[in-house]
């Protein structure tokens, strides 16, 4: 069974790199996320209420732990301009071990999961 400290990595898509930058930056303040990569002008293809949607997006690649993936995805809710917003969680399994120590060491455990 997972631990709170184990590491993840959230994936995020937000409409901008403005709206990316104003999510990550209130993220890595409030200690839900060690970093987040930005990266812009993702296309994406989806299906959205019946058609088939074709957009420029900014990806955001969250580290944070598992135990703080219910008030990070709460946060990203609270700030995000999408309707249902992309939240998804996956493990990391395998790392640089100085890195994961970092991450976990830089990432307050919030709960909530």
């Amino acid at each position: 069974m997972a631990e709170s400290k184990d590491p993840i990595i959230v994936l995020m898509t937000c409409k901008d790199v403005t709206e990316a930058e104003k999510i990550a930056g209130e993220l890595v303040k409030d200690g839900l996320a060690a970093c987040v990569n930005i990266i812009n002008k993702v296309r994406s293809v989806y299906r959205w209420q019946g058609e088939i949607c074709r957009d420029t997006e900014a990806l955001c690649v969250i580290k944070t732990v598992k135990g703080n993936f219910g008030t990070l995805k709460d946060k990203i809710k609270s700030l995000h301009s999408y309707t249902v917003p992309e939240v998804i969680g996956l493990p990391i399994d395998i790392g640089s071990e100085k890195y994961l120590k970092w991450l976990v060491k830089e990432t307050k455990i919030l709960a909530k999961v």
